[in-house]
């Protein structure tokens, strides 16, 4: 009885065992290679699958997503005889899971070496400046010489990305050196053009002020002339309009003469020819004045009396 038993319990799990050899899932973006034999017999796509046990098995699972695969730097030679250092992204994805499969052994490694070969082939023709300033370049034509060589193995490269491109450490000391003192230059060129900038325009705010001054102080002395002139015209209108005679001349002159000599600064003045004439004239206004029948000085009729001794001013 037992070895029924175990029979049965040997049948049960080979038959679990060729259930799970049977049925194969896939996942979403994925493919599997069927053999039979070790030959080739087709292609799994995603989803629920059906295949022989032990007759057919599973050759290799092949992700059909892009992929992205970094290289480590690789020293390249330009034209001009500089090792420089690129690290470069490859962007693929596999379009057939059977020519990946059988046409190359390992198409990671394949693309590497032929991705470094390409990159030496194209930096080779370009100098060190052209090869910092062409990623675009680099990219493109390689990119298509990927492309065109990987297709027969079920690759498409669809972007190749230049991650980095370092030139010899002596070449950047250079570089950045060269840089700095294009900076400087540019500096020193953009602080002397504000500094010419600057007087330009100081020196013709000071135009504008001197022109608007002297503008101004024209206007104020052509005002002020005006206004004496219009001053004078007045007091001349009024002088003429009283009609004033040489005695009122006379004593408003009188009344000027303090006012010449007052301040500390008048230590000598002199005195005007004219001043004689306006004592005269202030004497007969005077002399007008008397009585009719006053009578004759003091001292009598006939009598002569002598004028009062008048003091001259002094000149100092």
């Amino acid at each position: 009885m037992q070895p029924i038993i175990i029979v049965l319990i040997i049948l049960v799990v080979l038959v679990f065992i060729a259930l799970i050899k049977t049925i194969q899932v896939i996942p979403q973006a994925s493919a599997a290679i069927v053999e039979r034999f070790g030959r080739y017999t087709r292609t799994l796509n995603a989803g629920l699958n059906i295949v022989v046990p032990f007759i057919d098995s599973i050759r290799n699972r092949i992700d059909l997503r892009e992929q992205v695969v970094p290289f480590p730097p690789q020293p390249v030679i330009t034209q001009d005889n500089l090792v420089v250092n690129i690290d470069t992204v490859i962007y693929y994805q596999v379009t057939d899971a059977r020519a990946a499969t059988y046409e190359v052994a390992s198409y990671i490694q394949a693309i590497e070496q032929l991705t470094v070969t390409t990159l030496r082939n194209i930096i080779g023709g370009m100098d060190l400046e052209r090869t910092l300033t062409s990623r675009e370049e680099i990219n493109a034509a390689l990119r298509g010489v990927l492309d065109e060589a990987t297709g027969k193995w079920g690759i498409r490269v669809n972007r190749v990305e230049l991650k980095a491109i370092e030139p010899p450490t002596s070449i950047q000391d250079s570089m950045e050196k060269q840089m700095r003192a294009d900076r400087d230059k540019r500096a020193a060129i953009l602080q002397a053009e504000g500094v010419r900038q600057s007087q330009i325009l100081t020196a013709e705010g000071e135009k504008q002020s001197s022109i608007l001054r002297a503008e101004g102080e024209a206007k104020a002395a052509a005002l002020r002339a005006e206004g004496e002139a219009q001053a004078i015209r007045v007091v001349f209108e009024s002088i003429h309009a009283g009609d004033p005679d040489q005695k009122l001349l006379s004593y408003q002159y009188l009344q000027m003469l303090p006012k010449i000599a007052e301040g500390d600064a008048n230590k000598l003045w002199i005195v005007p020819s004219e001043i004689g004439d306006a004592l005269k004239g202030l004497g007969g206004a005077i002399s007008s004045f008397n009585p009719a029948g006053g009578g004759a000085p003091a001292g009598g009729p006939g009598t002569t009396k002598s004028a009062p001794h008048r003091e001259q001013p002094t000149i100092d």
